[in-house]
C-alpha cells in the first residue's frame, strides 16, 4: 500500500460548485491530522465539451436559456453563489464571467501538473473566470496566467496536441466511474464525495478513508 492517500478531484474551471468544493477541500485538509500524507490529483471534466470559445450571451442569460428560467432568477441564483463564495473568503463577480470551452484550460492544468504546479494553476484559472472576468479559452490569456504561476513551455500546447490524451483519459475514467457531475472527489480509490458538500463532510470522508487504511 502506498504511503500516500490520493484524492482524485474531477472538476471544471467554469463550475462554481467546483471552486467552492476546492476551497472546502483545502479547509478540510487544514484540519486533517495526516494531511502530509495526502496527494491531490486534479482531473479534467468538461461540463460542456461542445461549448464554443465565446458566447454572445452573458452567464445569467445563458443559464436562463439552458434551464428555461427568467434571467432575474438566474441572477438571483448567481448572487446566492457569490454569497457562499464570500463565506469561504472568495470574491466573485459572476456577472462578468465569460462562459467558454475549457478543453485548453484543462490541457494547461495537465502541463502544470507535470511541473508540480497543478493546484496553483487550477486555482488561478478559477479566479480568472469567477473573479477577473477573463476568457479562459484565449491562448494569450492562458499563457499569461501560466507565467504568473511559473508554468513553462506553454507555447508548446498551442502548436501540438500535447496533453490532449491526458485530458481525454481523465474524462473517460470519470465516465467509467459513473461520474456525471462535479466536483467529484475519489478518496483513496474507495470513498466518493460528489458536490460541494462542505469541509466537514470531506473531513469525515478523509477520516474514514484513513481509518480503513490502518485497520485493514
Amino acid at each position: 500500500m502506498s504511503d500516500y492517500l490520493f484524492i482524485d478531484a474531477w472538476s471544471d474551471v467554469v463550475c462554481p460548485f467546483c471552486y467552492l468544493g476546492t476551497r472546502q477541500l483545502a479547509n478540510a485538509l487544514e484540519r486533517f491530522e495526516h494531511r502530509e500524507h495526502v496527494v491531490v490529483r486534479h482531473r479534467a471534466f468538461e461540463l460542456d465539451p461542445s461549448a464554443p470559445r465565446d458566447y454572445h450571451l452573458s452567464l445569467p442569460e445563458l443559464l436562463a436559456t439552458k434551464y428555461s428560467m427568467p434571467v432575474e432568477r438566474a441572477r438571483a441564483l448567481n448572487d446566492r453563489l457569490e454569497g457562499e463564495a464570500s463565506a469561504l473568503g472568495l470574491t466573485w463577480s459572476m456577472k462578468d464571467a465569460r462562459p467558454t470551452n475549457t478543453f485548453d484550460a484543462h490541457r494547461l492544468i495537465a502541463l502544470a501538473s507535470s511541473q508540480g504546479k497543478s493546484a496553483a494553476m487550477s486555482e488561478r484559472l478559477f479566479r480568472a473566470y469567477f473573479s477577473d472576468g477573463l476568457l479562459v479559452s484565449d491562448h494569450q490569456i492562458l499563457a499569461s496566467l501560466a507565467t504568473e504561476i511559473g508554468v513553462e513551455d506553454v507555447a508548446s500546447l498551442w502548436s501540438s496536441d500535447l496533453y490532449t490524451g491526458e485530458v481525454r483519459s481523465d474524462e473517460a475514467e470519470a465516465m467509467e466511474l459513473g461520474i456525471t457531475g462535479v466536483p467529484s472527489l475519489l478518496i483513496d480509490g474507495k470513498f466518493m464525495v460528489v458536490g460541494a458538500q462542505g469541509a466537514e463532510h470531506i473531513l469525515n470522508a478523509l477520516t474514514r478513508a484513513w481509518t480503513r487504511r490502518v485497520t485493514v
